[in-house]
C-alpha cells in the first residue's frame, strides 16, 4: 500500500468526525522538504483555524502509526478555488461551473477550452462552450481541468 493511501486511511475517520471531508492527500517534495498535505472541505468553506485544528488532531495519530520513514512536514489545506479536478467528487462539486481545460494534443485545432461542466463518467467529461457546443473529452487526454476564475 502506498504512503498516501495509508495516511488517507489513518486520517479520514478523524477528519470526518471533525465535520470535514477529506478530498485529497499528497506526499511530495517541495523546496527540498517532504510535505504530507491533507486537503479538506466542508459546506461553507474552510478557515485557517480549521486547518490548524485538523493538523493538531492528525499529528499524534500519524506519529503513533509512523507510516513515513523520512522526515516530513504535515500540512492541512483547503481545496482552493482553482484546484484541478482529480477525483469523481471534484467533478461532482464542479458540475454546472465554468471550467478551463488544457489538452495534451489539439482537439479541433485547439488545446485550450473553456466551458460549463455538464457531465462526466469514469473516462470522460463533457463541457458546453460559450457557443453552446458540447465537447466530450477523454480524461487521459486532459493535461488540466480546473475552475475558470474570471476577474471582471
Amino acid at each position: 500500500m502506498k504512503t498516501v493511501e495509508i495516511c488517507e486511511q489513518l486520517a479520514a475517520p478523524v477528519i470526518a468526525r471533525m465535520g470535514f471531508e477529506l478530498c485529497d492527500v499528497e506526499f511530495q517534495k517541495e523546496y527540498g522538504d517532504w510535505v504530507l498535505t491533507f486537503y479538506i472541505d466542508r459546506e461553507g468553506g474552510v478557515t485557517i483555524d480549521d486547518c490548524e485544528a485538523v493538523s493538531r488532531a492528525l499529528d499524534p495519530i500519524l506519529d503513533e502509526a509512523d507510516p513515513i520513514e523520512q522526515e516530513y512536514v504535515l500540512s492541512v489545506s483547503s481545496l482552493g478555488i482553482d484546484r484541478p479536478l482529480k477525483k469523481d467528487r471534484d467533478y461532482e462539486r464542479a458540475m454546472g461551473k465554468e471550467m478551463q481545460v488544457r489538452l495534451y494534443a489539439p482537439l479541433e485545432k485547439k488545446k485550450e477550452w473553456i466551458g460549463e461542466l455538464i457531465g462526466f463518467d469514469a473516462e470522460t467529461f463533457t463541457i458546453r462552450t460559450e457557443k453552446g457546443e458540447e465537447r466530450t473529452i477523454m480524461k487521459k487526454d486532459c493535461a488540466l481541468i480546473r475552475p475558470n476564475i474570471r476577474f471582471d
